[in-house]
């Protein structure tokens, strides 16, 4: 009914349909029938068509009046709502790729002007966390895609460096090499074989470990070359490790967040959040 008591409003300040019609933009015949529908939901005639051009009746007027209030009600309304400080619970999803120091302390600082919101945060694999999502489980994800991606709110690039035992001798990490890599379906893990020519490429798994910091002792052992982010490495690595340049291959994603259509208040604090992990991830790249 809203939308039909606009259409009254609309024709009192401009006299006709024609000219109703042009600023909604409607055709005449649409704005007509929305009058009509006004007039059998209230019972009521509310435009005198024995004039050229209509006049409200006595009813019509009377209707007009509180149209406009309904409608001033329904704009404070909206004002109110969207002012309103933010609370409740937010579920989000972090990928596991990005489930570091750096990155989770931008989400906490992002949380920390809601002081009545209640953060339900979750790490996950990118495939499983755009389920959750799709499925309603989650308000907002940030996950890892493939370069390139098309249709998301990309918030920044996440780029790869390959590390290996400090003083290792390789020739080419595109050959027979062993790896110590995260379990399937791991996105960096992905990216890798897709670097590496896809699936002409077999992997050779000398270890599949998901803690980060369990992957970076192995390597530093020897069983293998490994990967971590590039913003993470650039700060300095641990002792016994070092980067490995490999010449041609892009181990690049992006950073995307999904948010729900349905945040209302809570859209400040998603915004908030997907702020400042871009501003985290541009720092440090």
């Amino acid at each position: 009914m809203l939308e039909e008591l606009r259409t009254l409003v609309l024709f009192a300040e401009e006299g006709s349909i024609q000219k109703v019609a042009r600023r909604l933009p409607l055709t005449q015949p649409a704005v007509t029938r929305q009058m009509q529908r006004l007039e059998d939901m209230l019972g009521t005639t509310l435009l005198d068509r024995r004039q050229k051009p209509p006049r409200l009746t006595a009813a019509g007027l009377e209707v007009l009046t509180r149209a406009k209030d309904i409608l001033a009600s329904v704009e404070a309304l909206k004002s109110s709502a969207a002012d309103a400080e933010p609370q409740g619970v937010l579920r989000v999803g972090l990928a596991h790729g990005l489930s570091d120091a750096s990155v989770a302390g931008a989400v906490a600082g992002a949380a920390v002007p809601f002081p009545r919101i209640s953060l339900r945060l979750k790490t996950g694999w990118s495939a499983e966390l755009i389920e959750q999502f799709e499925r309603g489980q989650l308000d907002m994800a940030i996950v890892l895609r493939p370069a390139g991606h098309q249709g998301s709110e990309v918030l920044g690039t996440e780029r790869l460096c390959i590390i290996a035992q400090a003083g290792a001798h390789l020739t080419d990490a595109r050959g027979p090499t062993p790896w110590v890599l995260s379990p399937e379906p791991c996105d960096a893990r992905q990216t890798l074989l897709s670097g590496l020519g896809g699936e002409r490429h077999r992997l050779i798994v000398a270890a599949e470990i998901q803690d980060p910091a369990m992957q970076m002792e192995w390597v530093r052992r020897g069983h293998g070359l490994g990967l971590m982010p590039l913003r993470l490495a650039a700060r300095g690595l641990p002792d016994g490790l070092a980067r490995v340049d490999l010449e041609g291959v892009d181990l690049s994603l992006q950073v995307v967040a999904l948010r729900s259509p349905h945040l209302n208040r809570l859209a400040k604090v998603v915004e908030a959040i997907a702020r400042t992990v871009g501003e985290a991830i541009r720092i440090e790249a």
